[in-house]
């Protein structure tokens, strides 16, 4: 592949982290009105990993070994299953632009889990993760999660596994290409829907048409499109580059979270974000190398 068609791959992958990851928050919200959050979250990662599976064999692949299902598995485990499963959870109780913002702890994760293989992390990426704590503990202090102690270790648990599997799965048996996200899905999805059972969650009475709109939002674009954008980029740049999402997301769930769900938004919290982005900026304008 050509120089400028794996950056003009790399700059639509990192739009579908960016605003598609940014509006799952909301559809997050709208899903968990009606299922429960470990049910939905298995629903979407089994059926999207089955249909990206049975696509990618129709088109050539071949099936993954046994250490390439091993290493799918433990990544599956990590992001969809502890990662998102852990943020559905607490959706019920914290907004989607609060959740969104939280976890943009995941790249300070990141860049400390990337140097237990080698990447040196530079003054200027520590100046932005420092700015970054910073931003997560003023909203800590007076935002939404003031107090609630439960809420906010949890969120800063979903980031920490997410952020550990992503950097571990890079030296991982995987299976190839986009079959990797789908084994991944896959199995997250399975993982999460033997915790809904065990955690006593039934099937909706009701079920409304806005948590089916979600469902499939979350499966088609929120899985198969962004979730495979998101591995395509931890394969291809630096682990901070592509976890980068994570500091944009907060943006678009605020806008849509006032927008379609008349989310209040504290002035705390919108410092807390402008901090934040201070410190992404320092993040993404670092040149540097991993060794």
């Amino acid at each position: 592949m050509s120089s400028k068609n794996q950056t003009l791959l790399i700059i639509a992958a990192l739009f579908c982290t960016y605003f598609i990851w940014g509006s799952t928050y909301l559809a997050i919200r709208f899903g968990i009105e009606s299922f429960p959050p470990f049910m939905m979250g298995g629903i979407r990662f089994t059926l999207a990993g089955i249909m990206m599976y049975i696509a990618m064999r129709c088109l050539g692949s071949p099936n993954p070994t046994k250490q390439e299902w091993i290493g799918a598995t433990i990544v599956g485990i990590l992001l969809p299953a502890l990662g998102n499963g852990t943020v559905c959870y607490v959706q019920q109780t914290v907004s989607s632009s609060v959740a969104a913002l939280a976890i943009a702890t995941a790249p300070i994760w990141m860049a400390i889990f990337s140097s237990f293989w080698g990447h040196k992390i530079t003054r200027r990426e520590w100046l932005g993760i420092t700015i970054g704590v910073l931003g997560i503990v003023l909203l800590n202090i007076g935002g939404s999660l003031h107090g609630d102690i439960t809420s906010a270790l949890l969120l800063i648990f979903a980031a920490a596994t997410w952020s550990f599997g992503s950097v571990w799965g890079k030296h991982l048996a995987m299976p190839k290409g986009l079959m990797g996200a789908g084994c991944q899905m896959l199995a997250g999805g399975i993982a999460l829907m033997i915790a809904s059972t065990y955690s006593g969650e039934v099937w909706p009475q009701t079920i409304s048409v806005k948590s089916w709109g979600a469902i499939v939002f979350l499966i088609v674009l929120g899985s198969l499109v962004a979730y495979s954008a998101y591995q395509y980029l931890l394969q291809t740049v630096r682990p901070l580059v592509a976890s980068s999402n994570t500091f944009v997301n907060p943006v678009v769930a605020f806008a849509l979270g006032i927008w379609l769900a008349n989310e209040h938004v504290t002035h705390n919290e919108y410092i807390a974000l402008a901090v934040i982005l201070v410190g992404v900026f320092l993040v993404l304008t670092t040149e540097n190398k991993e060794v």
